[in-house]
């Protein structure tokens, strides 16, 4: 596995100028972004200029500097792609991806012939029930509208009864605008409905061409008499319909990956001598950039994979100027005499990001909480050494070992997750306001002054009673106001931080944090 970033600009240049599938991934050979182009060439460039690391989101930014490989994958058309991304998306479920995350699959169009008036439905999971299947359809509206011109050019009931009778009749107004045979009342034998039913099907399955082709002789009379409404939406309907029926390819390759976390974990308990196999592992890392919103992260991994819920964040608030060790020993503290209060199990390893100081600091922690015998290591990041407790010589690993990747892979996801909360208190930083420290001031209040003398300096300079002429504001919470700024104003650049405190905090992933989401 190489040690610098590749370059990347050969393969780029050598793509083709067709509609595909891209995946990114990391340095670990791990998928970490799936996308979808019309041209694969210029899309994938985009994200190798050099400009575009200054214009895009830190999240893009952060995809583009974990790059170290890419696979492209070439497809006959656009929906093919669409198709293809999703099922890749599901399968690897990948941290930089957001849509297709969730259980939402693409529509598919599902029939029980062996009812006794079958109807056409919308589905978006393929059981095993006896039903007939069609899709999946990566255009939902263009689907919605082929059924909707289906079921009227056939006559196909849509109501839900299994056996539709007069009762169902007496409330249906389809048979009156004559968008069904009414099979209800028996205006069509059931070996009629069923030979629509079977029409229909190889209609779906794009052997209809007779319809079609009405259709385009039906578009081009419309025109041809100048009624262009009807030619335009019979050329929509068109569209729909190529665009339903249209067959695609079944993807069923496999892209391979080199990330197995059972063997990764059976080789990590070999190599660590741990007495069990190491299913729950909690990493630790600091945010040290600046004196201003020293942060922590811990992250979890259950079963070698990321466990999300579990995932905290922490302000430190006991540790004056930069100091690495006396942050990890108060995280490490928050997060087990917490642990220990609630009779929470311990994880099976913890991992400090960090050499033999971070280590020692966090193991000292953990013997004054009566916290023994808790296997714990620190991992270094230049030559990525793994330091075990009273050891003096650190252990390491080759770069293809498996144990080396699932630590890697905990201790960038702690880093990527402590320098994420960091961006994220620096921007709160710039929206929010020394008045949110001043008692009996709400956020609307707040706001209601700036707007009123519009800057803090404004408001230090007021009066009371040019105070407490705006409204919602009383004379005593003027002269509140006055007294706070007044003893506050040799502290410019103290801002309030709600995230304060002793309680550590959910880290939940948005998908626009981001912090990009990964695997629940």
């Amino acid at each position: 596995m190489p040690s610098e970033k590749p370059d990347l600009a050969p393969k780029v240049r050598s793509l083709p100028h067709k509609p595909g599938v891209y995946v990114y991934k990391d340095r670990l050979g791990q998928i970490i972004y799936v996308g979808k182009a019309r041209d694969l060439r210029k899309r994938v460039s985009q994200y190798f200029h050099p400009s575009r690391r200054m214009s895009v989101d830190l999240k893009t930014q952060a995809l583009i500097e974990s790059i170290w490989d890419l696979e492209t994958y070439v497809v006959k058309s656009e929906p093919e792609s669409i198709l293809l991304e999703g099922r890749l998306i599901k399968q690897f479920r990948p941290r930089y991806n957001i849509s297709f995350r969730d259980d939402k699959h693409f529509l598919l169009v599902k029939v029980n012939l062996n009812d006794p008036y079958p109807r056409f439905q919308l589905t978006r999971m393929k059981k095993d029930d006896g039903y007939r299947y069609f899709g999946p359809f990566a255009h939902s509206t263009a689907l919605r509208n082929t059924l909707a011109h289906m079921r009227k050019e056939f006559g196909l009931r849509t109501c839900r009864p299994p056996i539709p009778d007069e009762r169902d009749y007496k409330h249906c107004l389809d048979h009156i605008i004559k968008n069904c045979s009414a099979p209800c009342v028996q205006k069509i034998t059931r070996a009629a409905y069923l030979l629509k039913i079977h029409s229909a099907c190889e209609f779906l399955e794009g052997k209809s061409v007779e319809m079609i082709q009405g259709i385009e002789e039906a578009m081009k009379k419309a025109a041809e008499a100048l009624d262009f409404e009807k030619a335009a939406r019979l050329r929509n309907t068109l569209d729909d319909i190529r665009s339903t029926t249209k067959s695609y390819r079944r993807f069923d390759r496999q892209i391979p990956t080199t990330v197995v976390p059972e063997k990764d974990m059976e080789e990590l308990q070999k190599v660590l001598h741990l007495s069990r196999l190491p299913l729950h592992i909690e990493c630790f890392d600091i945010s040290n950039i600046s004196d201003n919103h020293k942060v922590a992260s811990m992250v979890c991994m259950k079963n070698g994979r990321p466990w999300r819920s579990a995932y905290r964040r922490y302000r430190i608030v006991g540790v004056e100027g930069q100091n690495d060790f006396a942050s990890m020993a108060e995280v490490v503290r928050r997060r087990y005499s917490r642990l220990k209060k609630e009779q929470s199990a311990m994880p099976d390893l913890i991992v400090v990001d960090g050499g033999k100081g971070q280590l020692s600091s966090a193991e000292t922690e953990l013997q004054i909480l009566g916290i023994l015998d808790q296997p714990i290591i620190g991992l270094a990041k230049q030559r990525e050494e793994i330091f075990l407790p009273r050891c003096s010589d650190p252990i390491l690993l080759p770069e293809e070992s498996g144990a080396r990747r699932l630590l890697q892979r905990i201790r960038d996801e702690a880093h990527r997750v402590a320098n994420g909360y960091h961006q994220l208190l620096m921007k709160r930083r710039i929206q929010e306001s020394i008045l949110d420290d001043c008692p009996g001031i709400s956020h609307q209040r707040k706001m209601t002054l700036l707007r009123h003398f519009g800057s803090i300096e404004k408001i230090r300079k007021a009066s009371v009673t040019a105070l407490a002429e705006v409204e919602g504001i009383s004379s005593r919470l003027a002269q509140v106001i006055q007294e706070f700024l007044d003893r506050t104003q040799s502290q410019p650049g103290h801002i309030y931080d709600p995230l304060d405190g002793d309680a550590d905090i959910t880290y939940t992933l948005s998908t626009t944090s981001e912090t990009p989401e990964m695997d629940q």
